[in-house]
């Protein structure tokens, strides 16, 4: 391939800074957050609550904030939403300060933040492929890079450094995330602006959000790619939600032990992110997709049998390896098959559908950890994975891949011929009278049939 071809644009340099600072900010979060929660409480309902707010935007606005992503400027939705998480979080550093936090009170933030984080990840993901050109191998390549520093801030850096601040008082992690956003947000303003959508005939914006759900629903593909990280979300927050309590309660870690847990999670991560394009080569991206998840659900099977923090660290690191994977592989394949227009919708259900998830698999591990046994929800959260990876192994196979890059390199290069034709997306319509919506049925249709990815070398 071409330099020409693989030479990443000067402004992705910027965005890929502006993503490391801020996930510096949010490792420190990642440990001193579930800590911080620890020294107001040890409930694991309350605990609970805290984990399930931050994701609970998604579940109210998902599918609205990507039609809004698909009709504002993402350079712009991108830095304000950093500003305004910055500023938010003066308000539980102040309280903190003040010894006056509450478990209510970190709810409310971690709702507000997760609000927040809807709107600059949907415009994020969907300004990726826009900054790219959509060329599919630069889009593996740059989410390698973001993924694997995304996870050395957050993973490395962050936890320890989060559990150090932690004991300087609980202001001070609050603070050096909300400079992280300041920084990322200052970053951003300054990449080069991305052409805004153009819009459809004045839709209502219930009828654009339902264009991008059915888009996802009707292609088995992009189904699969969502209901992953939907069923993944269950078993990882269940995880989460205790593992601050399993690592303390049944592992004999202290705050510094715990830090070292999610960075040895953190450094399988990074070398995840580092080999996803090896494995999307010698097995193809679909089998490569199945096979990580296999990894993700039997490493949290170990963590769960883990009689010591070594087995837990290695349980830990194995599945970091397969989610760093599967966030390089999944997010490059969706970000390459499906249209501009359409992009911000298709992300925010897809994260819409992961994020719902979550809640449920917060209380889920807070009940069962009350009535059973802290271990109790890992156990569970294997089994969901491990169920779940049998599941979408049909969904997401090489062949589906390979049909869908196909159709979208063709649906590009038909679009690039006919420029005046955009608003009627008939050559869109080969998938027969499945897209027969009315008017949404045009703009939520796969271009040309199922997406897919040319075989490497090496055996798709």
């Amino acid at each position: 391939m071409s330099s020409e071809v693989t030479k990443l644009p000067a402004g992705f340099g910027r965005l890929w800074t502006a993503q490391t600072v801020s996930s510096l900010g949010d490792g420190v979060m990642h440990a001193a957050l579930p800590l911080l929660a620890l020294t107001l409480t040890r409930d694991p309902m309350a605990l609970a609550v805290v984990t399930a707010a931050g994701t609970l935007p998604w579940l109210l606005f998902g599918i609205l904030g990507g039609a809004l992503v698909d009709r504002w400027d993402r350079r712009r939705t991108m830095w304000v939403a950093d500003a305004a998480r910055a500023v938010l979080l003066a308000i539980p550093a102040a309280a903190a300060a003040l010894d006056v936090l509450s478990v209510p009170l970190l709810a409310v933030v971690a709702f507000l933040l997760g609000l927040g984080g809807l709107f600059f990840d949907t415009a994020a993901t969907a300004y990726l492929p826009d900054l790219l050109g959509r060329a599919p191998a630069l889009l593996e390549r740059a989410n390698s890079r973001l993924r694997g520093t995304q996870t050395a801030a957050s993973g490395f850096a962050g936890p320890p450094a989060g559990s150090a601040l932690l004991a300087l008082g609980r202001a001070v992690p609050l603070l050096a995330d909300a400079v992280s956003f300041a920084v990322s947000a200052l970053l951003v303003r300054s990449l080069p602006a991305a052409p805004r959508p153009v819009p459809r005939a004045r839709e209502s914006l219930l009828r654009q959000a339902r264009a991008g759900a059915s888009y996802v629903f009707r292609d088995r593909l992009l189904l699969g790619l969502a209901l992953r990280p939907a069923v993944g979300n269950v078993a990882f927050v269940a995880v989460e939600t205790v593992l601050a309590l399993f690592a303390h309660a049944r592992l004999g870690v202290d705050a510094l032990g715990f830090g070292l847990l999610l960075t040895a999670e953190a450094a399988g991560g990074l070398l995840g992110a580092g080999i996803a394009s090896f494995l999307s080569r010698r097995l193809g991206t679909g089998a490569a997709l199945t096979a990580t998840a296999a990894v993700e659900g039997l490493a949290v099977l170990g963590l769960a049998a883990a009689p010591n923090p070594y087995v837990a660290g290695l349980a830990l690191a194995v599945c970091g390896a397969g989610v760093g994977a599967t966030m390089v592989l999944a997010p490059s394949l969706r970000q390459s098959i499906v249209p501009a227009h359409l992009m911000g919708r298709v992300t925010s259900t897809s994260r819409m559908l992961s994020m719902c998830a979550a809640p449920f698999g917060a209380f889920l591990a807070g009940w069962l950890a009350t009535a059973y046994d802290v271990r109790t929800p890992l156990y569970t959260a294997a089994g969901l994975l491990l169920a779940m990876t049998a599941v979408t192994s049909t969904m997401t196979t090489n062949r589906r891949v390979e049909a869908a890059l196909r159709a979208a390199a063709e649906y590009v290069e038909g679009s690039e011929g006919s420029e005046g034709s955009e608003g009627s997306e008939g050559s869109e319509g080969s998938e027969g009278s499945e897209g027969s919506e009315g008017s949404e049925g045009s703009e939520g249709q796969r271009p040309g049939g199922p997406a897919r990815v040319a075989a490497p070398t090496g055996g798709r």
